[in-house]
Order: structure tokens, then C-alpha cells, then sequence
């Protein structure tokens, strides 16, 4: 199973600022957005809530897996079990 964790994210503030990624904050390091893979939304049918998740590859050269909740409107980092 899957945790996450809250982060902080730089991104381009166009009209939504989620919208183009530049820079994520994880436990005190700068990691700039070297490149975005994929990206996505997932909806929950109940709530109708969405999350925009975006699989990336950063500056320190591993992928990273991240997503902003709107309903939260909080960023977060999906870690994967070891």
C-alpha cells in the first residue's frame, strides 16, 4: 500500500497554477522539474472531488509521483512501499 505525504510545490501561476510545474519542496530540498511524463485527473464519483496527479522526473534524477487535491488544496508526493 501506497502512503503520502504533504509537499510544497513552485509552479507557473497562469490562470491555474497548478498547471505548469517548476520546482518541488521535499523534506527541506529543492528539486527542480526536470521533466512532467504523465499527467492526469482522477474524480470521485461520490464527491465529485479531483485530484490532478502528474508523474515527473526531477533534478536529483528520480521519478517522482504527485498529485494536488482540490478539495484540500494541498499538494502531495505518493510514496511507494520499500
Amino acid at each position: 500500500m501506497c502512503s503520502k505525504e504533504r509537499i510544497k510545490v513552485i509552479a507557473y501561476s497562469g490562470y491555474r497554477g497548478e498547471e505548469t510545474l517548476r520546482t518541488i519542496l521535499l523534506h527541506g530540498e529543492r528539486i527542480e522539474v526536470s521533466e512532467i511524463l504523465s499527467q492526469w485527473i482522477e474524480e470521485n464519483s461520490k464527491d465529485r472531488s479531483r485530484k490532478r496527479f502528474y508523474q515527473i522526473k526531477g533534478s536529483d534524477g528520480k521519478l517522482h509521483r504527485i498529485y494536488y487535491d482540490e478539495k484540500a488544496m494541498a499538494w502531495f508526493r505518493i510514496n511507494k512501499p520499500r
